[in-house]
C-alpha cells in the first residue's frame, strides 16, 4: 500500500492532465523564488534545478512524493546523473534529515520509525520499477549504505532490517533473472536464396506451410499476440529511456544508456521484420494461383483479427509483408483477392497526417483497456516502430534545459507518460491458450531473403515491364553463376 501522508508540496498531477501548453515554452520563476527552485504552472511542476528535483524525490516527516513523480523523475534523471550518483545524493539528504530528528525533542525522535518507513517505501518502489539501476557495484554499495543507516532507526525489534533484507533479496532475484534472459525463440534464420532448388528437392505437395499448421485466422492472431506479449514483457522503462540516452550525453555524463546495448529493443524490432518476411515468404512460395490467393486472404483475415484483439504491431507487420514488392507485384493473384477487408486495414494504417487513423484506433483500444474487466479486453500492443519514433520526436523537438538553466521537466512528463502507458500494457497476462506447435512454426519456419522472394515471385508471375525483365534476368544470371 502507498503511504498516506500530509503533503507540504503541490501534488503531482496525473499524466493525462499534463502538457496543456508547449513543453519548450520558457518558464520563468517567480520573483520570490531562487532560480533553482521548482516552478509550477497551475499547480503542475514544470521545471527546476536537478538539486531541487532530487530534494522533491526524498520523503520528509510530512511529505511523500506521489508515484507519478517518482516514476517520472527516476526515469528521466538518468539523462543528467548516473543512478549510483543519484542514490548517493538521496543518501546524503536522508542522513541530514535523520540527524535533525535525532537531536530534536523526544517527540521528534519517536518519528524516526515513521521516517524510516517512508525511505524504505521509496527504495522499494525504486528497486521494483527500475531494478536495472542497481546492476553495478557502485549502485548496490550506495543502496546498502542507505539501508544500513535506516536500520539504525529501528534496532530494537528489527522490523526495518527484515523489510530491507526482503527488498534486497527480491532485487537480486530480479537482476539474476534478467541477466540470464536470452531471446531463445529469436533464433538466427538462414534465409533461403535458391527457390528453384527447394522446389526440386521438396515438391509443393509435401511442403509445410502456415495453413497446414493453423488455418484459423483468429487462433493464429492469438498466437501472434502471445509472442508479442512475451517479447514486450522483457522490455523495461529504462530500456526505452536509452533511446534518449543514446542521442545525447548531456554534460558528458556516462550514463548506463551510453554503454549498454539495447538488446531487447533490437530483438523486438527483429521480430517485426521476421514476421513481415514470413508473410511474404508464405505467399510467394505458393506455386498455384488459387492457393496463393487463399494465402493472401488468410493473412488479411489474420491481420483483421489482430486489429480486433488490439495487437497493432502484428497487424502492421502482416500488412508490411503484403506490401513488399515481391508480393505487391503479383497482379493476377491480387485480382482474385477480395480486397475490401485489406482496404479497411490499410485505411487504419494510412501514414497520412502522422498515422492519424491508427492513433485514433490505438486511443480507442487504450480506453477499452482502462475500463476492461477481462485480460482479453486489456490487450494493447502498439506499433513499436511508431512508438519509438514518437519518443525520439519528443526528445528532439524539446530541449532538456530551459534558457534559465532549469531542467525542462514538462518535456519529461510527456515522455514518461508514453513510456508508462507502454509499461502498463506490457503487464497484461495473455488470456489465450498457448499452442506450441503454431508458435514453433512462426518462430522457426525458414524465411526467404529479398532476392529469394523476387525469384519466387517471378516464377509465379513473370515480369511485365522492362524493369522487371531486367531484374529477372539479373537474378537468373546470379543463380547460374552459383550453380
Amino acid at each position: 500500500m502507498f503511504l498516506e501522508t500530509r503533503e507540504t508540496m503541490p501534488q503531482t498531477p496525473i499524466f493525462s492532465s499534463m502538457l496543456s501548453s508547449s513543453c519548450s515554452g520558457q518558464v520563468q520563476p517567480d520573483m520570490g523564488e531562487r532560480c533553482g527552485d521548482p516552478v509550477y504552472q497551475d499547480g503542475n511542476l514544470v521545471s527546476g534545478s536537478l538539486e531541487a528535483l532530487i530534494e522533491r524525490l526524498v520523503p520528509t516527516m510530512d511529505y511523500y512524493p506521489d508515484r507519478t513523480y517518482i516514476f517520472t523523475f527516476l526515469l528521466s534523471s538518468r539523462i543528467f546523473i548516473h543512478p549510483y550518483e543519484l542514490l548517493a545524493k538521496v543518501g546524503q539528504i536522508c542522513i541530514k534529515q535523520k540527524q535533525q530528528l535525532e537531536i530534536g525533542s523526544e517527540a521528534e525522535k519517536a518519528k524516526l520509525k515513521s521516517f524510516a518507513a517512508k525511505i524504505i517505501q521509496l527504495l522499494k518502489e525504486w528497486t521494483e520499477t527500475f531494478p536495472y539501476d542497481f546492476q553495478d557495484e557502485k549502485s548496490m554499495k550506495e543502496l546498502k549504505e542507505i539501508a544500513h543507516r535506516i536500520t539504525q532507526c529501528d534496532e530494537e525489534n528489527g522490523t526495518v532490517k527484515k523489510i530491507i533484507s526482503q527488498m534486497t533479496q527480491n532485487l537480486l532475484m530480479t537482476l539474476s533473472a534478467r541477466s540470464q534472459y536470452q531471446e531463445i525463440k529469436e533464433k538466427f534464420r538462414q534465409p533461403v536464396t535458391d527457390k528453384g532448388t527447394i522446389l526440386k528437392n521438396k515438391p509443393q505437395s509435401t511442403q509445410k506451410d502456415i495453413l497446414s499448421v493453423c488455418c484459423d485466422p483468429l487462433i493464429l492472431a492469438q498466437q501472434l499476440t502471445h509472442i508479442e506479449l512475451e517479447r514486450v514483457s522483457n522490455i523495461y522503462a529504462e530500456d526505452l529511456m536509452q533511446i534518449v540516452s543514446h542521442m545525447d550525453s548531456l554534460d558528458n555524463h556516462k550514463c548506463r544508456g551510453d554503454v549498454t546495448k539495447t538488446y531487447t529493443l533490437e530483438a523486438y524490432d527483429n521480430w517485426f521484420n521476421c514476421l513481415s518476411m514470413l508473410v511474404a515468404t508464405e505467399i510467394c512460395r505458393v506455386v498455384k494461383k488459387k492457393q496463393r490467393t487463399r494465402m493472401v486472404e488468410f493473412f488479411i483475415d489474420v491481420a483483421r483479427e489482430c486489429f480486433n484483439i488490439g495487437n497493432f504491431n502484428s497487424m502492421m507487420a502482416i500488412i508490411s509483408g503484403m506490401n513488399l514488392s515481391p508480393v505487391a507485384r503479383l497482379k493476377k493473384t491480387w485480382s482474385k483477392v477480395k480486397t475490401a477487408k485489406f482496404d479497411v486495414l490499410e485505411h487504419h494504417m494510412d501514414p497520412s497526417s502522422n498515422f492519424c487513423n491508427y492513433r485514433t484506433a490505438l486511443q480507442g483500444a487504450a480506453q477499452r483497456s482502462q475500463t476492461a474487466n477481462s485480460n482479453r479486453e486489456k490487450i494493447v500492443i502498439p506499433v513499436f516502430n511508431l512508438f519509438i519514433k514518437d519518443i525520439y520526436f519528443l526528445h528532439k523537438i524539446h530541449t532538456n534545459r530551459l534558457p534559465n538553466g532549469q531542467i525542462n521537466f514538462k518535456k519529461f512528463w510527456e515522455i514518461s507518460r508514453q513510456i508508462h502507458d507502454f509499461v502498463t500494457w506490457k503487464q497484461v497476462e495473455c488470456p489465450f491458450e498457448k499452442d506450441r506447435k503454431i508458435q514453433s512454426y512462426l518462430l522457426t519456419a525458414p524465411i526467404y531473403s529479398e532476392e529469394a522472394l523476387f525469384i519466387a515471385s517471378f516464377e509465379s508471375e513473370g515480369p511485365e515491364n522492362h524493369m522487371e525483365k531486367d531484374s529477372w534476368k539479373t537474378l537468373r544470371t546470379t543463380l547460374l553463376n552459383r550453380a
